[in-house]
């Protein structure tokens, strides 16, 4: 396809999503509206209307909602390219995703056998009234969750990654012996340290980062100061794509609610706020299986978590809301994976009688609460801060726990980050493979939930400024390589898995950006 098709095309996609949004009636009320003002002109209407609509600020609102819809659209493909080959191009990657997908579904459908829990029911009104009494203090509940177990840990979904091959690749005709030093046997294109300089420019050792030079001696007037008043201009225009651009660089700690909910157009208009009490009389209504397992996740992380246990009922109401939301089924347009069904009571088999369960197709793992946490920091208003989680659920961290070639997927992230350790610390990569500690065994619980719960909140906020920066998780593979690098000397005394793990234990006192620009920009090549 050449260029111009592909636009078009493009353009179609995009115009046809946005045709039943609220945002283009809202857009066509203004435009009638307007023909009663007596500066619109029946013979240059066109033009005086469109003059309009940009005065009032409706222009950039619609720039925002297309500039959202190119990061969350199919890429442009071939009209007759069957959907799963959009979703994901490679037959075997899409074989294991199915074959993982069964085997979670399995899991889930008996633990609901063997505990003789339905995987849903209707709440006895008791029950109703009394969850809407405490909706807000759910934490101070202690139900009894010890015959539930996570559905699946990271640790089980690595053994799936490790067992990927490629039945077409014979790995003989690898050039470099190195290739066969890490965990992960899949040939995918990643991006090594010369083409991350291209890539990640601004994070180059000359230019200004918060993160660093708002700790130094620096006087705040010489950086952080200008900075923020940029931050504020950008804020003032209301524009989605400077403000993404403004974060490569971080954001001020101030301003990043905003900037964030900018980037990814999460306006949090009437409509938005009552979706999210719809879905919160859903939980009321209705008691999910699921909703033991989020649970159990919360009480396990981030209950026991010094910097996120104060945040547990929020926790709860947006990942049980989050659990019901249908509208987040949407992404499985573009994600790798296919949502989990099961049948109606007394149904098995009868395909008709299938259901998406849970609603938004998306089953939850441990630590999987680790991904809404730190926007408790940001989000005190329950409705934004679940239509923030929502949009980087469906823009970010699908990419996670879903198997794809995509190259924010995890996979493509454990393949760089043992490229760039095997390439550039080669030493090391050998030493700690030898004595059994493989390096991808302990980085891929960081890598999985984007290091939440593994760094300090101020440092984990400045990296994901990063990845709503670049659009990437990219970023997140160089921060484990940079990670080993930086304790390499300790890590080149060990004699065990145990010990290596032990010398990686606490990365809470990390400085995120100083480590990424170091390993990016300071290491030879």
């Amino acid at each position: 396809m050449d260029e111009g098709t592909e636009l078009s095309l493009s353009i179609a996609q995009i115009v046809q999503r946005l045709k039943g949004s609220h945002l283009h009636s809202q857009i066509e009320t203004q435009a009638k509206d307007c023909l009663h003002r007596p500066e619109i002109k029946l013979e240059s209407l066109k033009e005086d209307v469109r003059s309009f609509l940009k005065t009032s600020g409706w222009e950039k609102k619609l720039q925002n909602a297309i500039y959202r819809e190119l990061h969350v659209q199919l890429p442009p493909s071939h009209p007759t390219a069957p959907l799963e080959h959009l979703k994901e191009p490679l037959a075997y990657m899409r074989k294991a995703q199915a074959s993982w997908e069964k085997r979670i579904l399995k899991s889930l459908n008996s633990m609901s056998t063997e505990l003789g829990v339905p995987l849903a029911c209707k709440r006895p009104a008791a029950e109703q009234k009394e969850l809407t009494n405490k909706w807000n203090e759910m934490g101070t509940d202690e139900p009894d969750l010890s015959r539930f177990r996570p559905v699946y840990a990271p640790k089980d979904f690595l053994e799936v990654l490790i067992s990927l091959r490629n039945p077409n690749h014979d790995s003989c005709e690898d050039v470099s012996s190195r290739s066969h030093w890490g965990l992960i046997q899949v040939p995918l294109n990643v991006r090594d340290i010369p083409q991350l300089r291209q890539a990640y420019s601004e994070l180059n050792l000359s230019s200004g980062q918060l993160g660093i030079d708002d700790h130094s001696h620096v006087h705040p007037d010489l950086f952080e100061n200008d900075f923020v008043q940029i931050g504020k201009k950008v804020l003032e225009e209301q524009d989605s794509a400077a403000a993404q651009q403004y974060s490569r660089r971080g954001c001020p700690t101030g301003l990043r609610a905003d900037l964030w909910a900018l980037i990814l157009n999460s306006t949090n208009q009437p409509q938005d706020v009552m979706h999210y009490e719809q879905l919160r009389a859903g939980v009321i209504q209705h008691n999910l299986l699921v909703d033991n397992l989020i649970y159990k996740d919360v009480k396990l992380t981030a209950s026991n978590d010094d910097y996120y246990f104060v945040f547990e009922d929020f926790l709860y109401q947006v990942l049980l809301c989050f659990s019901r939301d249908t509208a987040v089924l949407e992404h499985f347009k573009y994600n790798s994976a296919t949502p989990p069904k099961s049948y109606l009571h007394g149904k098995v088999g009868d395909e008709e009688y299938a259901v998406v369960y849970p609603p938004n197709g998306v089953i939850p793992f441990h630590g999987f609460s680790m991904y809404v946490a730190p926007l408790c920091f940001l989000y005190n208003e329950p409705s934004k801060l679940y239509s923030v989680f929502r949009e980087m659920y469906i823009r970010y961290f699908f990419r996670l726990h879903s198997i794809s070639s995509s190259f924010s997927g995890i996979v493509s992230l454990c393949l760089q980050f043992e490229r760039l350790l095997q390439t550039h610390l080669p030493q090391l990569f050998y030493h700690l493979r030898q004595i059994g500690a493989q390096p991808l065994r302990i980085a891929f619980k960081w890598m999985v939930r984007a290091f939440s719960g593994y760094l300090s909140t101020d440092q984990l906020l400045l990296l994901w400024d990063r990845i709503l920066g670049y659009d990437s998780l990219e970023v997140i593979a160089v921060l484990a390589a940079a990670v080993f690098a930086f304790r390499a000397e300790n890590l080149m005394e060990v004699t065990s898995l145990a010990s290596a793990e032990a010398v990686l234990a606490d990365l809470s006192t990390l400085k995120v950006i100083p480590l990424i620009q170091i390993f990016l920009f300071a290491t030879a090549i």
